[in-house]
Parts: C-alpha cells; sequence; structure tokens
C-alpha cells in the first residue's frame, strides 16, 4: 500500500474543514488549538494517508504539503513532494 503524510501551516489555515471533507481516508480533523490569527486549524489525527492530495486540492490558500512514498522508494522510506 503507498503511505503518505501531510504537512499543514497552521498559520495559512482558516480551519474552512473542506479538506476533512476531501480526505477519503478520515486522517484530517481539526485542531482545538488556535493560531496566531484566531482560527481553528486542521491536523493529521490517523496514520493511514494514502497521499492521494485530495486535501492539498481542495485547499483555498494551499496550505497543505503532500509528501506521498513512490513505488520504487518503499524500502528506502523516501517520499515524493506534492506542492500545489
Amino acid at each position: 500500500m503507498i503511505r503518505g503524510t501531510i504537512n499543514i501551516d497552521t498559520e495559512i489555515c482558516k480551519g474552512c474543514e473542506l479538506c476533512i471533507i476531501a480526505c477519503p481516508q478520515k486522517s484530517i480533523g481539526l485542531s482545538n488549538n488556535i493560531n496566531s490569527h484566531g482560527y481553528k486549524y486542521v491536523e493529521l489525527i490517523l496514520d493511514n494517508c494514502t497521499g492521494c492530495i485530495n486535501c492539498a486540492l481542495v485547499c483555498p490558500d494551499s496550505g497543505i504539503t503532500v509528501y506521498r512514498q513512490s513505488k520504487n522508494s518503499l524500502k528506502k522510506n523516501k517520499y515524493l513532494v506534492a506542492k500545489l
């Protein structure tokens, strides 16, 4: 199985929750923490991300970077980066 992970820029995130809805694995949830702009932000809550990039595609502020493990590097634990 292809694995992935995401990095969320919590200062950009406005907590619109579009990425939560778009995530087929339900890996993303809304944090109880608040950023410096007064918004709750999203966070990775489960370790079952597949790197599908749906969350990054729907993020209106481009605040999500997706790292997806390539098929050729499964044993090397290297990831490809998708920043949209």
